[in-house]
């Protein structure tokens, strides 16, 4: 096609180039592929300040996730991959998580007699599972099994900002949409129709810190939290990313020097020849 067009440029036949140059834009209109995952509005770019370079997490913001996560996501959601004894230092003291995790139950054992048992949670105790096997949550919520939520920011893409749109972005939907009994219509989730029905609402979580407690302020919490949970080590790898940049340059300067050191009498040096 593009040898076509230089002989055609080059004998000036403007009528054959403007036929040659349909056809090509035909093929490419033909080549197009439609994606059935168009039917989504993708989330904006939202400013997390956490994510900075030199930025923590808000450990404000992580207690009152947390908190939200409790209170809402825990009723169908499980982090599985989160031990109570990591919170510590981040969301709660150490006797407030003790206290906390001594409130569930956990199936242990076997004991002496090879029979399980029930015994309150410690520390090393996961955080508790809402289903005790994925088949009795599928038939706790018409055959859907609400995934778990441990690694849910990394798992998606734009994991932070379309996990704050999907719980916010829940609306009436639009005419000409059908949608099937049970489910909602959610503008940022592939095909707009999701089992999940709206989780947040104003004042449904009432903050111990006496924040506001505002759809987007509890999914912005939640989210964060989430995204803690996803990366816990953060903070610790900038931290040290911090350091090892500090002595990269220390070394950089001292190699410099010691060169210049080194070499200065060799460029500095004058040399005579004598016969």
């Amino acid at each position: 096609m593009a040898y076509r067009l230089r002989s055609l440029l080059s004998q000036g036949n403007k009528a054959a180039v403007a036929a040659s140059v349909a056809a090509l834009s035909g093929t490419v209109t033909v080549a197009s592929v439609t994606f059935l995952s168009d039917d989504v509005v993708h989330p904006a770019e939202l400013p997390w300040e956490h994510l900075g370079l030199f930025s923590s997490y808000d450990c404000g913001a992580l207690r009152r996730g947390f908190q939200v996560y409790r209170q809402v996501c825990a009723t169908c959601h499980s982090i599985e991959q989160i031990h109570y004894r990591e919170l510590v230092g981040v969301t709660h003291t150490t006797d407030e998580l003790i206290e906390m995790s001594s409130e569930v139950d956990v199936v242990d054992g076997p004991n002496d007699e090879g029979e399980m048992f029930e015994r309150p949670g410690k520390l090393a105790d996961r955080l508790p599972k809402p289903y005790a096997n994925d088949e009795q949550g599928r038939a706790a919520n018409g055959g859907a099994l609400p995934p778990d939520l441990s690694l849910m920011v990394k798992a998606r893409h734009a994991g932070q900002d379309y996990l704050f749109s999907l719980l916010t972005g829940y609306c009436e939907p639009p005419a000409g949409k059908p949608m099937m009994a049970g489910l909602y219509y959610n503008p940022y989730f592939p095909g707009g129709a999701i089992a999940m029905p709206p989780p947040l609402s104003d004042g449904g979580v009432e903050y111990e810190d006496g924040t506001p407690s505002t759809i987007s302020q509890q999914a912005k919490d939640v989210v964060e939290f989430l995204n803690w949970c996803s990366e816990p080590e953060a903070d610790e790898r900038k931290k040290n990313a911090g350091q090892y940049m500090m002595a990269i340059a220390f070394t950089a300067i001292a190699t410099g020097y010691y060169k210049r050191f080194k070499w200065s009498p060799y460029k500095t040096r004058s040399i005579t020849y004598l016969k």
